[in-house]
């Protein structure tokens, strides 16, 4: 088409000779000739003057192409018109959840001021942190999802335009005048129709606030947390043998990791998780999600009927990638069947579980990563690896091996915690998330292992602690089930005690009489039991007193018949005679030669060296026992992540639940 030709608008307006009716087929390039093709090749209108200019160009009749043309536009119409709703819908619901965080934002904000009322003045510089952080947090996933609401806006606005204007020249009579606005109008449809938009929110309402109020004067630089994840359900994923086929009456696993809008995993916990098995009568199937606080979550189940099922997993109310899953659930050949009851088809987790403290406190804001290995220096001494000084000083030493990785098959932990060694020469494991007690020689060789889930008697929830009595009995403290199981060597149960009494035994011990030890990490006690069940007596209280406990976990006992405790949240070590009464305390939160970050497992030598597992440092140390720091074993080889129980084999090693890693650890011990 040449640079002089008229724009429509001023060809219709030239237009007056008979031939073309004003508005009428006019020729762009001739005034008053009738244009009757449409040259395909340049998109344009021909009249007779035209078309030699157009001689080998392809060429239909000028009706043809308008209705080819009005075709189009009524097809992107119609394609764009499809969508108007879907964005509508999808504005709605995440207006919805923004004004379901704004609300949350007011909400919690209001809980903030009512909760430093009646606190000090010192407290205000702790409540205008807060409410920085919640301010901040909000303002990310406020930006977020306004920024998602303008482009659906913005998506909205144009969307209609298009569909007005488009409605607007399919209405109005075809001619060439609007044949160029229409071409574009139709480049615009089909460019919208393709446009992609964010249907799924963003960013999720989640913003809630943990506060704690015990020991709140004394531990105010830690009060409150903005707990919030970025997860969203349209990126989140789930993964593991349980999404497709179990056995009956066997638990299943599903491994669920949560991801932001642009998918990038979560590391954090505490997103908002439901998940259901449907059967076909419509009856829901019970489990259990853990938290593996890392930003994967793992649903535990089990079905007690084959057949076919739905398993539903949602992530705030909306499901998750490929959710909900049909499930089919068969019985298994007896061949097939592991002699153990809690073997499970289930597969690997995608992540490390952060380890478990099995304390209330739990949510509680730790300043470093267990992960983060922390070594201190040596004592220095040249005479540190003489024989002479063997008995005094324990040295560091390799790493003899390493047993286990995450799973549920037999030599695989999920988040084991308890460990303990018998003196005919086994190593005994809680595994906790599979609720179990496996079974090992001291050369690391599998050599059994029991534990049915389940709240009855005789069945096991939640194991933490691990230990032998002198007749052989293996004694469990179970968490969830707030007592102590008693088991035959072979597995078999015997009795159980202490319940109606804990609230939340963590580790268990044996002392010179035969009496069972429990630490109750939640009710911040130590009980002294009979094997009978009888209470000897208990003592200890939740707070930070020479006397009192903060989250305590695991407990050993020296030939003194002496108690010795790991204080969790007080990062300390205390010791204690049989009634009860102080006599040591050593520790203090830091990084440094003799001090804790959340000690766990505790075990003593022949010698009356304390060895502690530094769970928050990734490290073991060990101490004499007045409470001097003697020295490290040595792990660097193979870092510990978060270790739980520890103990001293037969053999004189030191056996250690390496609970982030999923696997328990040998090491040389010289005293």
């Amino acid at each position: 088409m040449e640079a002089h030709q008229h724009s429509p608008d001023s060809s219709s307006e030239e237009c007056t000779v008979l031939e073309a009716p004003p508005g009428r087929n006019t020729c762009p390039q001739h005034a008053g000739k009738v244009a009757d093709l449409y040259c395909s090749s340049c998109q344009c209108a021909l009249c007779e003057d035209c078309v030699s200019q157009h001689d080998q160009h392809l060429k239909l009749p000028l009706g043809h192409a308008l209705e080819q043309q009005r075709c189009r536009l009524q097809h992107g119409l119609g394609a764009v018109q499809s969508r108007l709703p879907q964005v509508s819908d999808a504005l709605s619901f995440v207006r919805e959840i923004l004004q379901q965080l704004t609300n949350q934002r007011a909400s919690i904000e209001e809980d903030i001021q009512s909760s430093f009322e009646d606190l000090h003045k010192q407290l205000d510089v702790r409540k205008s942190v807060l409410l920085m952080e919640l301010e901040v947090t909000y303002g990310l996933k406020q930006k977020v999802l306004q920024a998602q609401v303008d482009g659906l806006v913005q998506a909205e606005g144009d969307f209609s335009s298009a569909c007005t204007q488009s409605e607007e020249a399919v209405a109005a009579e075809a001619c060439v005048a609007s044949l160029q606005t229409e071409q574009e109008l139709g480049e615009k449809l089909v460019e919208l129709a393709r446009l992609r938009l964010p249907y799924q929110p963003e960013e999720n309402d989640q913003l809630d606030l943990l506060m704690e109020t015990d020991g709140l004067r004394k531990s105010i630089h830690n009060l409150g947390t903005i707990v919030t994840t970025s997860a969203v359900a349209s990126q989140s994923e789930a993964m593991g043998a349980g999404l497709e086929q179990c056995i009956v009456g066997h638990p299943a696993s599903v491994t669920i990791v949560t991801r932001d809008k642009s998918g990038g995993a979560c590391k954090s916990g505490n997103a908002i998780l439901s998940a259901e098995v449907f059967t076909p009568d419509g009856s829901i199937v019970d489990g259990e999600i853990l938290d593996h606080k890392n930003g994967t979550y793992e649903f535990v189940y089990t079905v007690p009927k084959e057949g076919d099922f739905s398993l539903a997993l949602r992530l705030y109310d909306q499901h998750i990638k490929g959710s909900p899953f049909k499930l089919t659930v068969t019985r298994a050949l007896e061949a097939e069947v592991e002699v153990s009851p809690s073997t499970t088809t289930a597969t690997n987790s995608a992540a490390n579980a952060t380890p478990s403290t099995g304390s209330s406190e739990g949510a509680k804001r730790r300043g470093k990563s267990p992960g983060q290995k922390k070594k201190g220096s040596k004592r220095a001494s040249s005479a540190l690896g003489t024989p002479r000084r063997k008995t005094q000083n324990p040295i560091e030493d390799d790493l003899i091996f390493r047993i286990g990785t995450k799973g549920r098959n037999k030599g695989e932990f999920t988040n084991l915690q308890g460990v303990a060694a018998s003196s005919s020469g086994r190593i005994l494991i809680a595994d906790s998330n599979n609720q179990c007690v496996q079974i090992f020689s001291n050369e690391g060789e599998f050599k059994s292992r029991f534990g049915v889930r389940g709240r009855s008697p005789g069945q096991l929830q939640r194991p933490t602690g691990v230990a032998v009595h002198p007749s052989g009995d293996i004694i469990i403290a179970d968490y969830d089930n707030k007592w102590v199981s008693i088991f035959s060597c072979e597995g078999k149960f015997k009795a159980k005690l202490g319940s109606g009494r804990l609230m939340g035994p963590k580790g268990v011990s044996v002392d010179q009489d035969g009496h069972v030890i429990v630490v109750d990490n939640k009710a911040c006690t130590v009980f002294i039991f009979q094997l009978t069940g009888k209470l000897i007596t208990k003592f200890g209280s939740r707070g930070n007193g020479d006397k009192q406990f903060a989250g305590p976990h695991f407990a050993a006992v020296n030939k003194n018949n002496e108690i010795i405790v790991t204080d969790f949240h007080n990062h300390s070590v205390k010791v204690f005679t049989p009634e009860g009464e102080l006599v040591l305390k050593f520790g203090s939160n830091g990084e440094g030669n003799g001090q804790f970050n959340a000690p766990t497992g505790v075990a003593v030598d022949v010698n009356g060296n304390i060895i502690v597992a530094d769970w928050g440092n990734s490290r073991i140390q060990v101490f004499d026992g007045s409470g001097s720091f003697l020295s490290y074993i040595n792990t660097s080889a193979d870092p510990l992540y978060g270790p739980q129980g520890l103990a001293l084999t037969s053999d004189g090693h030191v056996v250690v639940a390496d609970s982030g890693n999923h696997c328990f650890k040998v090491y040389r011990y010289l005293q």
